[in-house]
């Protein structure tokens, strides 16, 4: 559980990192170009009466650290020696499946500390990504990489 938990903090730090990037150079960016269409202005660009830009870098963000993990938890934490495509095909399906709920539980715990608690992004991260990487973990020894990990 250690080097498990050594690589949530990799994926918090890089989570970090991307929803910097977005909320620093991409979203100005992007509604500074594009921002006049609708949809994007709506679902991307808007502030009120959510800060739609964070939300939709929080998507992104934990989308390329989960992707990004998956490969570390299995060939380094559970140590999983196939390399099939079927195995691995069914152990990420079953991975990105419990991927949803915790992301759902991460976004949606980062939303509420965020908005309602008027807590900063850094602070709103770390605890909605360390409950959802804890819950993770119990997950994926359980249920998906079972055969390596009793």
């Amino acid at each position: 559980m250690v080097i498990y938990l050594f690589f949530a903090l990799l994926m918090i730090i890089l989570n970090y990192v991307i929803q910097k990037l977005n909320q620093i150079y991409f979203a100005p960016l992007i509604c500074a170009n594009f921002g006049h269409i609708g949809l994007i202005y709506d679902f991307y660009c808007s502030t009120s009466p959510f800060n739609m830009p964070e939300l939709v870098g929080s998507i992104i963000a934990v989308g390329i650290t989960y992707f990004t993990k998956f490969f570390l938890d299995k060939f380094i934490v559970f140590k999983t020696t196939s390399d099939k495509i079927k195995d691995t095909s069914i152990e990420f399906l079953k991975y990105f499946g419990f991927a949803i709920l915790t992301t759902l539980e991460n976004i949606g715990i980062q939303f509420l500390i965020t908005n309602f608690l008027d807590t900063p992004l850094e602070i709103s991260v770390v605890i909605a990504l360390t409950i959802g990487y804890i819950t993770k973990f119990f997950l994926d020894r359980k249920y998906v990489f079972i055969d390596n990990f009793p």
